[in-house]
């Protein structure tokens, strides 16, 4: 089927109400927000207009550079990990029966419901010294006294794969589930192990969908403001953070603003760079 054209204006009319609401929220705030970053902040919280580069030259200084490192490198980890176990576990999962892949998608989406304050302090309890996981070590015999796990690197980083990994998941599952499995079924007749055929042909095939995903969790672990607080120290606190501690605790409104376009922007080029991948893979 091909598709036609736009003959007349009025082909157009089922384009408008989407381009309103990109406009009304995103064009409109994304505007403010950039002209909010020039502007000079004042004493007692206020600001006026102007144009200065004040705000950007202070994000560029060694501290905020600093944090803009960690939070990239922190949306890294996360999306590999996430990839990691989700691309693994959700092609075994395309395997099993029907009403065993309904049971778990039925499980993930149920975690989705969970906001990231609930995921937060659920596993701040699991790694706390009280009543945490170290006590069932004790139990075991394997530790002579629990320990708190908690702040640490470690800790943010588990909690944040744990908020993302289903959204990984549901990503990648329509892309196995139409993966052809005479692909599979061709490299075990010519030898393959299951894990060879896995590595192999599997990965390979899916590599744009893999990129996709890996992209998305990115911008998702990007954008973490509450799990790195409950779970970290100040010295794991991501951008999203600082730009919310800067905007309310610190009333430097075009301080924040100039954060947040950053921020913006380098999701934007990752998203714009999802999209790509995605035609490529859509042309292939």
């Amino acid at each position: 089927m091909r598709r036609e054209a736009p003959k007349a204006i009025t082909d157009y009319a089922p384009l408008l109400f989407p381009a309103l609401m990109l406009i009304v929220f995103f064009v409109v705030p994304f505007s403010t927000m950039i002209a909010v970053s020039f502007f000079k902040r004042q004493q007692g919280g206020f600001y006026t207009p102007d144009f200065v580069l004040d705000n950007y030259a202070r994000f560029l200084s060694t501290f905020f550079g600093t944090v803009l490192g960690f939070s990239l490198m922190l949306a890294v980890l996360v999306a590999v990990c996430c990839v990691a176990i989700a691309f693994p576990f959700t092609y075994l999962l395309t395997k099993r029966s029907r009403k065993v892949q309904t049971l778990w998608l039925v499980g993930l989406l149920s975690v989705l419901s969970l906001s990231e304050v609930i995921i937060g302090f659920a596993w701040s309890t699991l790694f706390s010294r009280t009543a945490g996981i170290t006590n069932l070590l004790v139990a075991l015999g394997l530790m002579a006294e629990p320990q708190a796990l908690l702040p640490s690197f470690g800790a943010v980083l588990t909690g944040m794969v744990y908020q993302a990994l289903p959204y990984t998941i549901l990503v990648l599952y329509p892309a196995l589930v139409r993966l052809d499995p005479t692909l599979l079924e061709a490299a075990r007749t010519l030898g393959a192990s299951p894990v060879k055929a896995f590595f192999n042909v599997v990965t390979p095939a899916l590599r744009n969908t893999i990129v996709a995903t890996l992209i998305m969790v990115f911008v998702f672990a990007l954008g973490s403001y509450l799990l790195p607080q409950i779970l970290g120290r100040p010295r794991h606190w991501t951008l999203s953070v600082l730009i919310t501690d800067q905007a309310i605790y610190q009333s430097n409104m075009p301080f924040a603003a100039a954060m947040a376009v950053f921020l913006v922007l380098i999701s934007l080029a990752l998203v714009g760079l999802t999209l790509l991948v995605g035609r490529r893979e859509a042309a292939a």
